[in-house]
């Protein structure tokens, strides 16, 4: 086994202690559902990547842009781990000839399908973490997106997502998207305000915020990203 993912783990510049848990994170359910013997397929260690992968994205944006808002954090962490970015590192390190797939999966194109590829991508960041730790996992993903850093924050000021987000909605369904106050919580000098946004489709989107504006402005810009998304045929 160790043989057969070392072209991958120089892939990635991370050689595995545990190779177990690399074969884990390439192992599709499709594939796993096939073996006479119960094998644990990726599901879970991608659950575990996703948070890690979002943590440590976080964490690099918030060194990079100090005077950047809230919303505008938000809006960069999403175009740096929508599916077609992390489909696309996926390729690039070669993780897609390593798939661990069930035949019809296979027949059907899986190997080159973005949701796949980034589920898997996430996992080997869940694998990375289990066998070194929080340190190497934080190393792999600044390696893994070395050069797709944006320079400057130059996403709209947050106070536009709200704005844009009406252009957008009217332009597709002719209608505005709806925000409702959910709840708060907390005492008066720290509460947070809970938002829920719904838009014209019956999309939902929830957000909480130190004040309701903020709320709001977030909640608008994960709704901007939803449907920047959303294939041309989906709309």
């Amino acid at each position: 086994m160790v043989e057969e993912f070392s072209r991958l783990q120089q892939g990635i510049h991370y050689r595995f202690s545990q190779v177990k848990h690399l074969a884990t994170a390439l192992t599709h359910s499709s594939w796993a559902n096939e073996q006479p013997e119960p094998v644990e397929d990726n599901e879970r260690m991608e659950f575990l990547g996703d948070a890690v992968l979002e943590l440590c994205v976080t964490e690099e944006l918030f060194k990079r842009f100090k005077d950047a808002h809230e919303g505008q954090l938000t809006k960069i962490r999403s175009k740096l781990v929508k599916e077609k970015s992390l489909a696309s590192i996926a390729q690039e390190v070669g993780l897609n000839e390593y798939l661990r797939l069930g035949r019809g999966e296979e027949a059907q194109g899986g190997r080159t399908r973005s949701s796949l590829l980034a589920d898997a991508m996430e996992a080997v960041i869940g694998a990375v973490f289990l066998d070194g730790g929080y340190p190497e996992a934080h190393n792999l993903i600044l390696r893994l997106f070395e050069g797709k850093w944006p320079q400057t924050c130059t996403i709209e000021s947050s106070k536009d997502f709200k704005s844009k987000l009406q252009e957008v909605t009217q332009s597709i369904y002719k209608e505005r998207p709806a925000y409702v106050l959910t709840g708060t919580r907390g005492p008066e000098h720290e509460k947070v305000f809970m938002v829920e946004l719904r838009l014209p489709d019956g999309e939902i989107f929830t957000s909480e915020g130190t004040s309701l504006k903020k709320a709001e402005q977030t909640a608008a810009a994960n709704a901007l990203d939803h449907l920047e998304n959303l294939d041309d045929t989906d709309l």
